[in-house]
């Protein structure tokens, strides 16, 4: 019979820029810790062991050989635990959440722990016929394929959005990322690694902002509305709603995965956003939290015009977002989903409550679920 989905655990990993705090790391090394501490959180929230029946991890640029598979090995849970890594770019991660919590809803009522990670400093350099490269192509050959740093300045282009509103945006990321570390509201997510226990927030100096040189000739974008690449892990534990003995968790509503045109790949959050909250039977005013992955200021402010949704809602990556604490890719939407575990679980939302978390993808994909708070 089939059930509800919940997430009864959910941590993450420091998230640090590439070639930097981390950097050492291989992709076990990041996502096997968050793996033990979810279950471990998970135990103590249900009063007794949870025994996943797999683990899916997303990942965009590891070595192959299926991440999720080594990193439950390098968790200790097993020779007899499988894995499964999925590639979604950008929203690997939250597709990976999506996938488990399919698992249950569709009647194999075994927990799972689901999330992604990314080491962006370990990822191989590939090649074809010799020639490196930094990733593979998100298309079909004679198909519009941009960088996406070319892409972001194209949506800004596209949708009006000016230097000065990017600016502001990114600017206001990091002044509330570095809020929500001073306050502690970030620590109880975060599991140790490498000795690290909090993000690397740089941080921008307000003067400073305006005197970035464009990253692409002529355009709006700079390093300080850009996020950083970074590495970091996330997971969350996914159990039957049915064998939760009433543990506090986000239960999945509703998700989407849809495709948008590759050229302005920034504005798939929004048309994903919008079919989930469909499927949700939901509606953009009552969601109390959206955790939407800041690749760029210009396309996260595309996407809250998109969902009709002001700069500064507090509603919106209330504790900083990516520009602010980085991007990993496989792994930003999971943490996405930890963002939204600690603002609604652990600050004491409550029943009913509701929260969003969305990704756009490279290549013109969109990725989103909605989540209910239950206690």
């Amino acid at each position: 019979m089939a059930d509800d989905a919940v997430i009864i655990a959910a941590r993450r990993t420091p998230i640090a820029t590439r070639g930097r705090g981390l950097s050492g790391l291989r992709l076990e090394d990041l996502a096997a810790p968050a793996i033990r501490a979810a279950l471990e959180d998970a135990a103590t929230a249900a009063g007794c062991d949870i025994r996943p029946a797999d683990v899916v991890l997303g990942n965009c640029m590891g070595p192959g050989g299926n991440p999720a598979r080594v990193s439950a090995l390098a968790a200790g849970l097993g020779v007899e635990m499988p894995g499964a890594t999925v590639d979604r770019q950008c929203g690997s991660g939250l597709a990976a959440v999506i996938d488990a919590c399919a698992a249950i809803r569709s009647g194999d009522a075994r927990p799972r722990v689901a999330g992604g990670v990314e080491s962006a400093s370990t990822a191989p350099v590939r090649s074809l016929d010799g020639v490196p490269y930094s990733r593979a192509p998100f298309v079909p050959a004679g198909w519009p394929d941009p960088d996406m740093l070319q892409a972001a300045d194209d949506l800004a282009r596209a949708r009006g959005i000016g230097r000065d509103r990017q600016e502001a945006h990114a600017l206001r990321s990091h002044q509330r990322a570095r809020a929500a570390r001073d306050a502690g509201r970030l620590t109880g997510e975060i599991v140790r690694v490498a000795g690290r226990v909090a993000d690397e927030i740089v941080g921008h100096a307000e003067a400073l902002l305006p005197r970035l040189a464009p990253l692409v000739p002529g355009g709006t974008v700079t390093a300080g509305t850009a996020t950083r690449i970074s590495d970091g892990a996330a997971a969350v534990v996914v159990v039957p709603r049915q064998g939760s003995g009433g543990t506090a968790g986000l239960l999945l509503r509703g998700s989407a995965i849809v495709g948008c045109d590759p050229r302005l790949p920034g504005i798939g959050a929004a048309p994903a956003t919008l079919a989930a909250l469909e499927n949700a039977e939901a509606t953009v005013p009552q969601i109390a939290a959206f955790e939407i992955v800041e690749a760029f200021a210009a396309q996260s402010l595309a996407v809250l015009d998109l969902l009709g949704i002001a700069d500064d809602d507090p509603r919106v990556c209330a504790d900083g977002g990516s520009l602010a604490l980085g991007h990993p890719w496989g792994a930003s939407g999971a943490v996405s989903v930890v963002r939204l575990f600690s603002r609604l679980i652990h600050d004491g939302a409550p029943p009913g409550t509701l929260g969003v978390a969305a990704a756009s993808v490279g290549g013109g994909m969109g990725v989103a679920v909605v989540v209910e708070v239950v206690r």
